[in-house]
């Protein structure tokens, strides 16, 4: 299948920070593996907000550039992409023009032995849509081979969107924890649109004792509606002492979706002995805890970050069973992109933004 068009446009900003301009592009022809996507959904993701401002903070005033890190200038956005097959390459194989799919962003070199186990999220030479590769804040993106398209079953497309990055990282740091018994609980820090997410798989799930921190009111209603047992204002005084009777002392798991010092000093406090921190967030800070605690609690922090081809398949499977993504969620045309995406930085959005090309 032949598209009759030569150009497309994107939303893409010449220098971190500095706002996207509306650029009009030849349009690719793919070769090989390669498969030509029309976007028609794309989320808007807080991670995009740190690739926008072009670092992240590592604490104490030190910032780790992103340019530095391999992300080159022009960027293009969006990595939660959902849309329609217009053209393939000669050795794509038997992919169905017309047809729409959920895009696996992640993707990695395909040569290396973390690739070769599957997980190409943790790839050292990464080839991410919408970080390293022009993502889906556009009309069209080039997907490099047909496996990174997953079919959607009955899900509706502009909720799948969401499953590629925020449900991915979720559901990764979810399979983190283990098994919880009934009388374990799950805190959950940080009730934007991950952390609802996790909120409500973990309800899904069967977890008893789901625990919601978060310094938004609005935020900790909505957590309770999707499936939190309690909530919690983290800005309260003595918050770790009503989260800790809470969970009758038996944290078995944190997920911080805030990543921030204060956060993860209070994931740790909360974690009981042998337990999980799960850190998601990527607020920034640095970490400073005793070492001998580590080892007398036989606690473990993780570090999550988005996840495999392979849980991207599970996760599928699972929201088609299971009415998983219940939170608001805003639809925006392509070309308020920019507003959207000042939006989101503002923390003005309740639940998720999901742009549209239309």
């Amino acid at each position: 299948m032949t598209t009759e068009v030569n150009t497309y446009v994107r939303y893409q900003f010449n220098e971190f920070g500095m706002g996207l301009k509306r650029t009009e592009v030849e349009l690719p022809k793919p070769t090989g593996t390669e498969v030509l996507v029309r976007v028609n959904y794309c989320g808007v993701c807080h991670s995009d907000v740190h690739i926008y401002e072009g670092y992240y903070g590592l604490g104490q005033g030190k910032k780790l550039s992103l340019e530095e890190r391999g992300i080159k200038l022009p960027v293009t956005l969006g990595h939660e992409i959902v849309g329609t097959i217009e053209a393939a390459g000669d050795q794509a194989g038997d992919v169905q023009p017309g047809k729409q799919m959920l895009v696996y962003p992640w993707i990695g070199c395909g040569e290396c032995s973390v690739c070769k186990r599957g997980e190409e999220n943790l790839c050292t030479k990464p080839a991410a849509l919408g970080v390293f590769k022009p993502g889906g804040y556009s009309q069209y993106v080039l997907v490099p081979h047909p496996r990174y398209l997953m079919d959607l079953g009955n899900l509706n497309p502009s909720h799948a969107s969401l499953l590629a990055c925020s449900g991915l990282t979720t559901f990764s740091a979810i399979k983190k924890m283990g098994d919880i018994h009934e009388d374990e609980a799950v805190v959950v820090i940080g009730c934007g649109g991950l952390g609802l997410l996790a909120i409500r798989t973990l309800s899904l799930l069967g977890v008893k004792n789901i625990i919601g921190l978060d310094l938004s009111e609005q935020k900790r209603e909505l957590a309770l509606k999707v499936g939190a047992t309690s909530v919690f204002d983290s800005s309260r005084e003595n918050v770790s002492e009503a989260v800790l009777r809470a969970g009758n002392a038996n944290c078995a798991a944190v997920l911080d979706f805030v990543g921030g010092d204060a956060t993860v000093q209070m994931g740790l406090n909360l974690t009981r002995k042998g337990g999980k921190l799960i850190i998601v967030g990527l607020h920034g800070g640095e970490l400073s805890y005793p070492i001998p605690y580590i080892i007398t609690k036989a606690i473990s922090i993780i570090g999550s970050y988005t996840g495999s081809l392979g849980d991207l398949k599970e996760l599928i499977e699972f929201a088609n069973k299971h009415d998983l993504i219940n939170l608001p969620i805003q639809i925006r045309p392509l070309d308020e992109a920019d507003d959207a995406l000042n939006q989101l930085t503002n923390g003005q959005v309740e639940g998720r933004l999901v742009l549209e090309n239309s």
